[in-house]
Formats: C-alpha cells, structure tokens, sequence
C-alpha cells in the first residue's frame, strides 16, 4: 500500500490515499489499542490524570516504520477516560492530519504538541509514552543508571525527563505537579508590601477617586466598601465608618471610604472591597513608572527552573488578582507573568480556611491535592492547606515574624531548596 505525502491542516484537502489509510483496520486497531493502554497505564501510574500522553505508529508491514501513520492520544483529556475517539493522527512527517473533536474541558485545551517532539525526536521508535508519573520517572533513572534500559529489546535508552525536583530535605525524590505561592514573605519581602505598596494606596486613595468617581469601576468599589462596611458597623469593628449614600454628594462619600480604607490598610484587613481598590489604585502607580514589584533574587531563577521542568506555578494572596498581575508583570528581574499558570485571591476564600485550598486543588486539575506543593510564611496558612492534603513549606525570609515552636512543617530559606 502506498501512502500520498501529508498535506499541513489549512482547509486543504487531504490526499485520498491519506484519508484512506486512516480509515484502515490497521489504523482504527491502532486507536483502540490507544485508548485502552492510556486506561490500563493511568491504573499502572505510568501515567498521569491530563498531561502525560502515548504515540503508536500505525503498524503496516508493507510501509517502512518511517513513513508510517501516527496515532496520539490527547493531552488534557483524563486518561482513565480516553475512547478511541479522542486520537490525533499524524503523518510521518508530524502534519496532524486528524484531530479529535472537541470537548468542553474546564481547565486545559486538549492538544498534541507535548508529545509529538519527543516522537519524531526518536523516530523510529515504534511507540513512545510521554509521562508526568513520578513512578515512570523514578523507573527509568534507575535502570538508566544501571545501564539496563538499553538491553531492552526495543527500547531506546535515549530518556526524556520532563518533569523532577528534589525533596524537600534534598534526600528524597518528590516531584509537585503544580506548586502556589504565597507573595507576602514567601516570594517578596514583607517590607516592600507594607510600606512601599500600602503606603502607596493610602496616600493615594483621595487622590485616585476624585480623578475616578464618575466611571463605573469606582462605582463598583465604593458599592463594595459600603456593603463591607455595613457589616463591620454590625459587627463593632473599631474605625468603621458609615459610608453614605450616592445622592449625599461626591465629596462626603469620598471623605467617608477615604477613611475607612486608612483604618481598614492600619489594620492590615484581608478583604476583598479593600484590595480590589488597592489594585486599582497600584495600576496606575505601575503605569506611571511610580511602582515597581521586589521579588527576592532566588525567584526567578527557581520560577525558570521549575517551568522548564513542566511544573505549573501559581500565586495565591490575599491582594487581587490584578495586583498580583501587577506584582509580576514588572519586577525588579522583568515580566516573570511568563512563568506563571493562574492567580488565586481571596474570591476561592480566606487563606486560613481549609475549603480555600481544596478550592484550588480543583481549579488547577491535579488528580490528587498531595501533587500540589503550597509555600508561605504563615503557620495558620501552611495548617490550612495541610488538612486539604496538599504539601506544604514555610518560607522563611528576612523581616518575616517568629514561627511557633514545634510546627511540624519543613521550611526553607530560599528557593533553590526546593
């Protein structure tokens, strides 16, 4: 059987031999075997939930192993889930010829590309599995070491690692899926927060409305402070004070949310109205050139590094989102936005309840909350992620506060640890 070269995907038609040869029993056993292997392989551990993923060319005596067709799984679609449908096929020369109809995933679009460079990178390979597993990465660098993967008849001891750390303690192998960082005396000093960042806002938060108040992002964050307000007034809190209504003119309730932002920035308050104001506030500081974001000079090398190793990193805070944008967008060492999968704030809950990390165990798509590695500076905060099973470090840093003796948590001093 002859086989037409690929065409690449650009609303061309495909040459019929192609289209033909897809359709073959060869072809469609192939992708049977496919599903199957990535179901038998995720109960094995070979593999993991979305991102690992298995090629097998399309086996045909009558065509040389290098021009065969080559069928791929998905990555982004849970494995112990996959159905012969959800297969690219690609041509020999790695033009995806057909793609699996698409899906509604909630947190990662379904794709190829993570596996096909590894497969034409060993190209006469018969079958090639791309995998996250800790398990498959641990197998293969002990008999890589020992010299045994290569006497396997049929597997190559050329041995791609995507993903690996080394323990906390440096001793043993552990290798985070994803790792979420704290801000605060976890990746930025707590000095340039509290008195770069907060003083900022609180010089700036009259200055900011006046120039604001007509436009409906401002609306939107006095409508906030004073429904928070309402609340602390009920509930006693020293400072509140009543913020009152639109039509009682723009100076007073500017007068009124200007103080309840200095007493609420005082008192160090970790609420949504007061940092969604903060944040606009800071864009136009960062704008205007007068803010730039202070990391400590292990992170960025350690945010490269992780990335590069196929970890996704996040930012949890209790500053919104867009600060945290803000933050990372324009540091001391540049944008390092680049390195970063998502940003989480209070809106997933508070960083001392437990229901917030679970949260975000499932927002980020980890199969279990232990492939997670949280690091922040607060023992109440390491407690809480903790009970939610995700592994946890306390970060230590000039100008952080006392830890509480017998804490139980491993802790580092730099990133490098990790």
């Amino acid at each position: 059987m002859a086989m037409a070269s690929a065409l690449p995907l650009s609303g061309v038609k495909l040459a019929t031999t192609s289209q033909a040869y897809m359709e073959t029993k060869a072809a469609n056993d192939t992708k049977a075997l496919l599903s199957e292997l990535s179901r038998q392989f995720y109960t094995l551990r070979c593999v993991s939930g979305t991102g690992s993923s298995i090629a097998i060319k399309v086996h045909d005596h009558s065509i040389p192993r290098r021009q065969q067709l080559i069928a791929m799984s998905l990555s982004g679609v849970k494995k112990r889930r996959m159905v012969r449908e959800d297969t690219y096929m690609l041509s020999s020369g790695g033009s995806i010829l057909h793609s699996p109809p698409p899906k509604p995933f909630s947190h990662k679009l379904p794709n190829c590309f993570d596996s096909r460079p590894l497969f034409m990178k060993m190209r006469n390979a018969g079958a090639v599995i791309h995998s996250h597993s800790k398990e498959s990465y641990l197998v293969t660098q002990r008999n890589h070491h020992q010299g045994q993967i290569g006497s396997i008849k049929g597997i190559s001891s050329n041995i791609s690692v995507k993903a690996g750390a080394r323990g906390l303690d440096n001793k043993n192998q552990w290798f985070p899926r994803c790792i979420v960082l704290d801000i605060e005396g976890t990746t930025t000093p707590i000095s340039f927060v509290t008195d770069v960042l907060f003083s900022y806002a609180r010089d700036n938060v009259e200055k900011h409305l006046i120039l604001t108040y007509e436009t409906g992002e401002t609306q939107d964050d006095i409508k906030l402070l004073r429904s928070q307000v309402e609340e602390d007034l009920e509930k006693g809190v020293a400072g509140a004070v009543p913020i009152p209504p639109d039509n009682a003119g723009k100076e007073e309730v500017i007068a009124a949310v200007v103080a309840n932002v200095e007493g609420m920035i005082k008192a160090d308050r970790k609420i949504t109205a007061l940092k969604q104001l903060q944040g606009h506030i800071w864009r136009t500081g960062f704008s205007g050139n007068e803010l730039e974001g202070v990391v400590f000079d292990d992170v960025p090398e350690a945010l490269e590094r992780w990335h590069a190793s196929g970890i996704k990193m996040y930012i949890y805070s209790s500053g919104s989102r867009l600060a945290q944008r803000l933050i990372f967008g324009k540091t001391n060492y540049g944008d390092l936005r680049k390195y970063l999968s998502g940003f989480f704030d209070t809106a997933v809950g508070n960083k001392r309840e437990t229901s917030s990390y679970v949260e975000i165990s499932e927002s980020v798509g980890v199969d279990s909350p232990s492939e997670i590695l949280f690091i922040t500076d607060v023992c109440q905060e390491a407690k809480a992620a903790k009970a939610a099973g995700l592994q946890v470090a306390i970060s230590i840093r000039p100008g952080n506060g006392p830890l509480p003796d017998n804490h139980g948590f491993q802790t580092i001093t730099s990133f490098s640890e990790i």
